[in-house]
């Protein structure tokens, strides 16, 4: 059967600029991704996830591409692929990952991106690019902020909105200048006008998950700004989001990071491989904006927009008022229990159950499901 995502119809992506031309995608042979991968091989082999597998690959033009190979042929990769093909062809924004293409033959399916030459946030947080230190102040900021206008312009700008809902160090790449694009929209969700949240099945990443999500699967923006906070926090501090304390203890990057910012002390929150090279005020306000984003009652976390403000530093009054929460006057003391033990570290997943003609048209607004025709 051929598959045809839903904008193959003349349904157009959301063309509001946001920094970036509109490129074109097109769709790929299976024998073209072949040629490109040297058929998939172990050494082109970029990463793997609960997806499937991503593939360096070069055209024949020379240009460099990133190749996700979806696992085992089934309704729910499908779908999965479906949305984010879909999403990717509606979104272009300077800090969002552009669609190259894709290709659906047979039981494969593959979504092709450019090629990000300096991977992801994580290999230079926790993995292979760990050790060298490449991510000097001036780059976290950087990343920062335009991880945050990427999100941003998914909530407050595309139509419909989007939730992401996997932000995470994985899920931002950088390209050959360290700009940010934020990456993976295999778990989005499109939220019409006038909705403020979907239940759904819980779906996400541990150490990343807004608790009134991972407990009640209600999604929302905000569910991604509490995501962005830990995020954050992680890009400042060089920590995971949960740490092991013992054998059956975890402590999340939270309760570490709350009481050292109640009692103003941001050396000890900045990474040490910074080796003091920082600047006090901007460590400062991503500490607080992470925090009040990571907040554990939805309310009274900002949106995307009030997070680009204050990352900014556009507004001396929103910052003085933001660090003067009550969040900040007394640290809680926090019980280090063993609720966590299940998770080993932020690369576990709760994985959602899906249903996959319900969620198609969900995304199509078509009651009849007609997104092959």
């Amino acid at each position: 059967m051929a598959f045809c995502p839903m904008f193959c119809c003349g349904r157009g992506s959301d063309r509001k600029g946001q920094g970036k031309k509109q490129p074109t995608w097109r769709i790929f042979s299976l024998k073209e991704l072949h040629a490109a991968t040297n058929n998939f091989n172990y050494d082109n082999k970029l990463g793997e996830g609960g997806f499937g597998s991503v593939y360096w690959g070069q055209l024949w033009d020379g240009s460099q591409i990133a190749v996700k190979r979806l696992k085992v042929w089934s309704n729910k990769a499908d779908m999965e692929f479906a949305v984010e093909v879909e999403i990717l062809a509606r979104v272009r924004h300077k800090n969002l990952l552009s669609l190259r293409g894709y290709c659906a033959e047979g039981q494969e399916r593959l979504i092709v991106y450019d090629y990000m030459p300096n991977l992801s946030l994580l290999s230079h947080l926790h993995g292979q690019h760990s050790a060298e230190c490449l991510l000097d102040w001036n780059r976290r900021m950087n990343i920062g902020i335009g991880s945050a206008e990427g999100i941003a312009y998914l909530h407050h700008h595309a139509t419909p909105h989007i939730i992401h809902r996997d932000v995470k160090a994985s899920n931002v790449l950088l390209d050959s200048d360290f700009q940010a694009q934020v990456a993976d929209f295999g778990f989005a969700k499109l939220i019409p006008d006038g909705v403020t949240h979907v239940t759904t099945r819980v779906k996400g990443t541990l150490g990343y998950l807004a608790p009134e999500y991972a407990m009640l699967g209600k999604a929302s923006e905000s569910c991604d700004v509490y995501s962005f906070g830990i995020l954050l926090l992680e890009l400042a501090s060089g920590k995971k989001p949960l740490e092991k304390l013992s054998s059956t203890t975890k402590r999340t990057i939270t309760d570490w990071a709350l009481p050292l910012a109640c009692e103003r002390k941001f050396g000890e929150l900045a990474d040490p491989r910074l080796n003091g090279k920082y600047v006090e005020e901007e460590l400062k306000r991503v500490v607080f904006v992470a925090l009040i984003c990571a907040h554990n009652r939805p309310e009274k976390r900002p949106t995307m927009l009030e997070v680009v403000e204050l990352l900014k530093g556009d507004s001396k009054e929103k910052f003085a008022v933001l660090e003067n929460d009550e969040l900040f006057k007394s640290p809680p003391t926090v019980d280090h229990n063993d609720e966590l033990s299940g998770a080993e570290d932020s690369s576990d997943f709760i994985m959602e159950e899906k249903e996959p003609k319900r969620e198609l048209q969900e995304l199509t607004g078509d009651p009849g499901n007609s997104h092959g025709s």
